[in-house]
């Protein structure tokens, strides 16, 4: 596999977020060629192939073993994917992972470890960290136009839906923390930095799904700078962050799932002073898979995609305070600290 020649990329799985993000982005994707997309149902993979113009395959394990496959997108539920990450980068393929890719910190760990033991480029998918509007926003902080920054918030929350969806099922790790909490606590790490602890922690379960479907969490850096991060399944939609510092606040209205066509638009709130500044739009899942390319052609210089990961996942960790089994109905509070 060289620089020039696309990478060919096989999908494991006919997920929503599969054929309705990934896939297509895919094909926009001048460094990769979509190979070949797995489901253990035939029927469901010919539909998404015939749509898509690739091979059809029955079974994960038959994906990963065909030569035209360098890489795979691994976007099943939270459950499978250490199952299948392990296996892909055992047959030596590079390897993207859905959000969240773990459900514990050593997991993530050993992951990294086995695929930089094999060269092989590894990356959980946060695809609005490749959206341009974030970046505009950390030049914004760095030239000092709030001051100093004190404070990030952000919140990501959906209306309740149909109790049958993966995220919802506590046999395929749903749940609010790991399917939308991880946005907001990603977008800490984006403006805070890695030396992140865990101060406080509040996860509400609901007992007619056995997962939880809403939470807060307390960050802190180590200057004592504090992120509060809001997230739940059952809320009046919200996607948002803020940085807020001591000249200043800078809002941010559409974070985290913004399509590539939408503008989105920063506040700049400075003493009486309101700015809003419209950007261009960007294809965050473009951006993302981009940068997996890249990845992929020079693993050793992209392996901070696998400490990214890592760091994640160590927080995640210290969230849930390991209180997978909390008693349903309550609202647990746990405090830890993200200890490497």
């Amino acid at each position: 596999m060289s620089d020039a020649e696309p990478i060919g990329i096989g999908v494991l799985g006919a997920a929503d977020i599969a054929w309705r993000r990934g896939i297509p982005a895919i094909e926009r994707c001048e460094r990769l060629r979509l190979a070949a997309v797995a489901s253990r149902s035939l029927e469901k993979a010919e539909a998404v192939a015939e749509r898509f113009g690739c091979a059809a395959v029955a079974g994960y394990e038959r994906l990963l073993e065909r030569d035209d496959v360098d890489a795979v997108y691994v976007p099943l539920p939270n459950s499978l994917h250490e199952e299948w990450a392990d296996a892909a980068l055992r047959a030596g393929k590079h390897v993207l992972v859905e959000k969240s890719l773990t459900l514990s910190a050593a997991t993530a760990r050993r992951l990294v470890a086995m695929a930089r033991e094999r060269s092989l480029a590894f990356m959980e998918n946060f695809s609005f960290l490749h959206h341009t509007q974030h970046e505009r926003v950390r030049e914004l902080v760095a030239d000092g136009a709030i001051g100093t920054p004190l404070s990030f918030s952000g919140s990501f929350g959906i209306p309740r839906t149909a109790p049958s969806l993966i995220r919802y099922s506590p046999e395929l790790a749903g749940g609010a923390l790991r399917e939308i909490g991880c946005y907001p606590v990603r977008a800490a790490r984006l403006f805070l930095g890695d030396d992140l602890t865990v101060t406080g922690a509040s996860l509400r379960h609901d007992p007619s799904v056995g997962v939880d479907v809403a939470g807060s969490a307390l960050l802190t850096d180590g200057a004592g700078v504090t992120a509060h991060c809001d997230f739940g399944l059952t809320h009046a939609y919200r996607n948002t962050y803020a940085v807020w510092g001591s000249e200043g606040r800078i809002e941010v209205d559409w974070a985290f799932t913004p399509p590539p066509e939408t503008r989105p638009v920063i506040r700049l709130h400075r003493a009486d002073v309101r700015e809003e500044r419209v950007l261009p739009g960007a294809d965050q899942f473009l951006g993302m898979l981009t940068a997996f390319a890249e990845a992929c052609a020079d693993p050793a210089a992209h392996e901070h995609h696998g400490d990214d990961a890592i760091g994640q996942a160590v927080l995640l960790e210290a969230i849930a305070d390991r209180s997978a089994a909390a008693p349903a109905g309550a609202t647990t509070v746990r405090s830890a600290r993200a200890a490497r």
